[in-house]
């Protein structure tokens, strides 16, 4: 199956974060002339025992969450080709499967159930940690960032750069997206600094390095590793940002007035098997004041 048959899904609850996914998905479906998928999955009791995973069949006869999804949808400027699907078991779960034959998995950063106080719920951790597909978390309108955004008016895509181990999925993902809203994208590069090393036990000394030097260098690393993916999306301005500091709070800086963020979630390793997020790709899942895609790493060459 093409990419551009798999649909996009978006997973509701009857919440207002799951109505917020909802159109963030319809406009990604639309986008990339593919079907929309509506998901419910509806928990019952036996998720609590451990030993029992059920996915029950389809039914959505009646499933209020799915008909608040119908008559959100209604009337819509625009239509793509639409599914209602609902499913009964272990959300958590049963949501990150459904990214092995998605283009897109949609959610919003909380559903009905768990704390107030929670900045992601446990469904949309879960899926950005295990899915197959890249995984879009729609924030709560209102999250208040520190930092300085760039001011240039018009949609803008933000992307991470580890230019010591840049990953391409996340890199071709942020420029396709960036084509496909036509957006300028943001490359942020960012190194650290104040750079420190040990000089005895309990102490730490700055190196002797100039600053300018280590950002100069970072900017050529970051410039020679985007060259090809800007030779093949000459439609898409990429501005190498480069910055000193941590890479989270550069990230969520720019997430302000920005139309999406992209990170990568970590490769699994021969001694860490199970899927992680990384450290950097949880904090902006946390704190981003603009939608986050969270992207699989590129399986590993033969």
């Amino acid at each position: 199956m093409s990419t551009s048959t798999l649909p996009v899904i978006a997973a509701v609850d009857g919440s207002e974060d799951g109505l917020r996914a909802l159109d963030w998905a319809l406009d990604a479906a639309h986008r990339r002339e593919a079907p929309l998928r509506v998901v419910h999955v509806r928990q019952y009791a036996a998720w609590a025992q451990t030993d029992v995973l059920v996915a029950g069949p389809p039914d959505t006869a009646e499933d209020p969450a799915l008909d608040q999804a119908r008559a959100h949808l209604q009337g819509r400027a625009f239509a793509v080709p639409t599914e209602y699907v609902g499913m009964e078991g272990v959300p958590g779960a049963l949501l990150p499967e459904l990214g092995a034959d998605a283009q897109l998995l949609v959610l919003g950063c909380r559903g009905r159930g768990g704390f107030t106080g929670l900045l992601l719920g446990s469904n949309g951790m879960a899926a950005a940690r295990d899915a197959e597909c890249p995984v879009v978390v729609v924030p709560r309108p209102g999250r208040e960032v520190h930092g300085e955004a760039p001011d240039e008016p018009g949609p803008r895509v933000v992307v991470g750069l580890h230019v010591d181990s840049p990953d391409d999925a996340t890199l071709s993902f942020a420029f396709t997206e960036a084509g496909l809203r036509g957006a300028r994208l943001q490359v942020v590069a960012a190194y650290p600094w104040p750079v420190q090393t040990w000089a005895a036990a309990g102490q730490m000394m700055p190196l002797v390095i100039d600053e300018v030097s280590v950002e100069s260098e970072t900017r050529v690393l970051a410039d020679g590793l985007l060259a090809p993916y800007r030779t093949r999306h000459p439609e898409v301005r990429a501005d190498t940002w480069v910055v000193p500091g941590d890479a989270a709070g550069n990230l969520v800086a720019s997430s302000k007035d920005a139309d999406l963020v992209v990170v990568g979630r970590h490769r699994r390793r021969l001694l860490a098997p199970a899927r992680m997020m990384g450290s950097v790709t949880h904090a902006v899942l946390l704190h981003a004041a603009a939608p986050v895609a969270v992207i699989p790493p590129a399986p590993p060459e033969e």
